[in-house]
């Protein structure tokens, strides 16, 4: 029911800012809840971000509080993810990702994954 793609990875340098898109297909995608999560090399994948359908409800992982803000554009199919005073430990693969309903913190609440994007954080 839905695809996804991210875009808007790269390299960075340590505090500057990148801002991460997550296009949706169809026209269903305000139906759904997103969210961000990204995984280290060697790491387990980790909680990012998330955003609700409507009325604006966030929430994000203590990492990256105050410096990520996450939002979305139902008329254009897309969520964000802005990303500002970098750090190289946010070096990771970025994914987004769909659930019905309210979403969570937990992978296996979401239905629909995209590929990931690179982030590369230097010093």
């Amino acid at each position: 029911q839905v695809q996804l793609v991210e875009s808007g990875g790269g390299l960075a340098q340590a505090g500057g800012s990148l801002r991460l898109s997550c296009a949706a297909s169809g026209r269903t995608f305000s139906r759904y809840a997103v969210g961000w999560f990204r995984q280290a090399p060697g790491k387990e994948r980790e909680f990012v971000a998330r955003i609700a359908r409507s009325y604006g409800i966030t929430d994000y992982d203590e990492s990256v509080k105050g410096r990520f803000t996450i939002s979305r554009d139902n008329a254009k199919n897309t969520v964000y993810l802005q990303m500002n005073s970098l750090k190289p430990e946010d070096t990771a693969v970025y994914y987004c990702a769909a659930a019905p309903g309210a979403g969570s913190r937990y992978p296996d609440n979401y239905d629909y994954w995209g590929q990931g994007t690179q982030v590369t954080v230097s010093s």
